[in-house]
């Protein structure tokens, strides 16, 4: 489904675009992705829409693959965001420690203390942060769109499946430029 609409309270969640995770290879240049990316908070934060900027700093508990009760190891500077995202004091940061960016984090609550009803997602990874949280939002009622020029992987087909088959399930998606022109106009325009 297309981006029809945005509800007057929308925020937009960045998911993981920090120094670790965008030195990946990705399908996409991580460097466009963390543009678009920009490009959106720079607009939601004209508009006094709410911009939330998500990193991972570790893994879920219980985990086995990371080692001993999934303890590992992330080199300094790694869940550092990424300067391009201009981070502001009025940004809402989650620092997350599974795939989506509601479990154990308190977004939900930031987000409904706002009043907000929609969300936009960008980031990395398309199949795990990006999915992981869509799904959840949904589950939790609010409306999804995805910014699909706006999100990567590791993955091909990973990153084909979410876009082509569970993002239409759960969300409007589109491009950067489509949610960028169904914002009001800024602040004071």
């Amino acid at each position: 489904m297309s981006v029809t609409t945005l509800d007057p309270r929308t925020a937009l969640v960045v998911i993981d675009l920090q120094q670790g995770i965008v030195a990946l290879d990705t399908v996409h240049p991580a460097a466009e992705v963390v543009a678009r990316s920009a490009e959106l908070a720079a607009a939601f934060r004209a508009r006094g829409l709410p911009v939330v900027l998500v990193n991972v700093a570790g893994l879920a508990p219980g985990r086995t693959d990371g080692g001993a009760g999934g303890a590992v190891g992330f080199p300094e500077g790694w869940a550092d965001l990424v300067k391009e995202l201009d981070q502001q004091p009025g940004d809402i940061t989650v620092t997350k420690h599974q795939w989506g960016a509601f479990t154990g984090t308190g977004l939900d609550q930031a987000l409904r203390r706002r009043g907000i009803t929609q969300i936009v997602l960008t980031g990395i990874s398309t199949s795990i942060g990006v999915e992981s949280t869509a799904r959840f939002a949904h589950e939790l009622g609010y409306h999804v769109t995805i910014a699909t020029d706006a999100v990567t992987d590791t993955d091909a087909e990973a990153h084909a499946r979410s876009v082509g088959t569970i993002f239409p399930r759960l969300a409007e998606t589109g491009s950067t430029a489509d949610v960028l022109a169904q914002l009001p106009a800024p602040a004071g325009a």
